[in-house]
């Protein structure tokens, strides 16, 4: 296990970056020319390979990288491979046909490529969860940790159901936190366009209009023809300031830790959508405790695969401790409570689970219920922004129309 370990960290770098599917041309044993495709991380690995099938290359030519156009790889696409694999494993075929008949059942070449390579490690000694270890950017340690107990277990095709069931509520939840953030974000920044664009292009039509009337405007023309000046004037650097903020913020978390710590606490303080996200992370940590832990993997080991799971730095570092608190003996239900950031309903049911030896299960009913409280808070943040992201709009947009017609009204009454 050790030297898989050690060699899924010496693929990783080289692997994330540079999986490329390589064109060659060459000769067999029997001096017929013949040519095809493979999909390694660079020119030697090709080379290889070929040799050991008795190959003399004559030409070797790069194609495409995984992530360049034959298109990207998605948890969909990861998702719909174990799927198939489980039902093709379930039914009896081998693991090795079970990969080619599945790569040629995929429309995505990218996957399909990848799992070819998987097929050609396999093929080559490797075991299916050292395989997959040899690509973490596609395959998370829980899909490889949950494979091997399988492995080891005879139960193959259920850890790969359980590992697509897992996969595909994860991204339910994920897609329920990205509505909450993302809706109220899109409509705001839909109002603030529009703003901008009343201020900077329609506002100064009215502004030469009312040169001509001869007469003082109405206070609030002047302040919306002020607002309109000062966006004109300072709009290219607003929009560099807020595109560099967001760049910032991006580039800061890419690269730091601390960073994205920081980041990450500021979010659970925000009113509502904090609370979103808390009963999101408590979700995704029992959920992949409980997939990793029901399958026979070590509790402590699956708490490092919960850790990365949890889908925010302040519970990561908090799931760290939970792990090194259990490795010293500690029960699981003690080692939440002194974090102080689980609810107290998800560790006591926790300790339930323990002193009953249903551990696994009851993780499962803490994800539903929390999962459940997300679609609740998601539901109501959206019932409830909807009303006032139209009604703030409507005033704001409203406000800038009635304040340029308010001296063609007050010219009216005035003839």
């Amino acid at each position: 296990m050790a030297t898989t370990v050690r060699n899924a960290r010496r693929y990783k770098p080289r692997e994330q970056n540079k999986l490329y599917r390589w064109r060659w041309t060459g000769k067999n044993s029997h001096g017929k020319s013949i040519s095809g495709e493979v999909v390694a991380t660079h020119r030697g690995e090709v080379e290889r390979e070929l040799s050991g099938q008795s190959i003399i290359v004559k030409n070797i030519r790069r194609k495409s990288s995984l992530f360049g156009g034959s298109g990207r790889i998605n948890t969909r696409d990861v998702t719909l491979f174990a799927r198939q694999m489980a039902t093709m494993i379930r039914a009896g075929v081998p693991v090795l046909q079970a990969f080619n008949i599945v790569a040629e059942s995929l429309r995505n070449p990218a996957m399909r490529s990848l799992v070819q390579k998987l097929s050609h490690d396999v093929a080559a000694g490797s075991s299916f969860s050292e395989a997959l270890r040899q690509h973490p950017r596609y395959f998370d340690s829980l899909f490889a940790n949950m494979v091997e107990a399988g492995e080891q277990s005879g139960s193959l095709d259920r850890m790969l159901e359980r590992v697509a069931a897992y996969k595909e509520k994860i991204e339910t939840l994920k897609a329920r936190v990205r509505k909450a953030m993302y809706y109220p974000a899109a409509v705001v920044g839909v109002g603030i366009g529009v703003t901008a664009l009343l201020l900077i292009k329609v506002v100064p039509q009215f502004e030469s209009l009312f040169q001509g009337f001869g007469a003082e405007l109405p206070a609030m023309t002047r302040m919306t023809i002020t607002l309109s000046e000062m966006a004109q004037q300072y709009w290219l650097f607003a929009l560099g300031l807020m595109i560099g903020a967001i760049l910032f913020i991006r580039q800061g978390m890419k690269r730091s830790d601390a960073f994205t710590y920081r980041m990450h606490k500021l979010t659970l303080r925000i009113p509502i959508l904090g609370g979103i996200l808390d009963k999101s992370s408590v979700a995704r940590f029992s959920r992949t405790l409980a997939t990793t832990f029901g399958a026979g993997v070590p509790l402590v080991e699956s708490l490092n695969t919960a850790s990365g799971a949890a889908g925010n730095k302040v519970y990561e570092r908090a799931i760290v401790q939970i792990r090194e608190d259990v490795s010293s003996g500690q029960r699981l239900n003690f080692a939440m409570r002194n974090t102080d950031l689980f609810p107290v309903l998800a560790v006591q049911m926790v300790g339930i689970g323990e002193e009953a030896g249903s551990l696994d299960a009851m993780l499962n009913k803490v994800a539903d219920f929390y999962e459940e409280e997300v679609d609740n808070k998601v539901d109501a943040l959206t019932s409830l922004l909807e009303p006032l992201i139209i009604v703030v709009l409507g005033v704001l947009v409203g406000g800038l129309v009635v304040s340029m017609y308010l001296p063609i009204f007050e010219l009216g009454t005035a003839i």
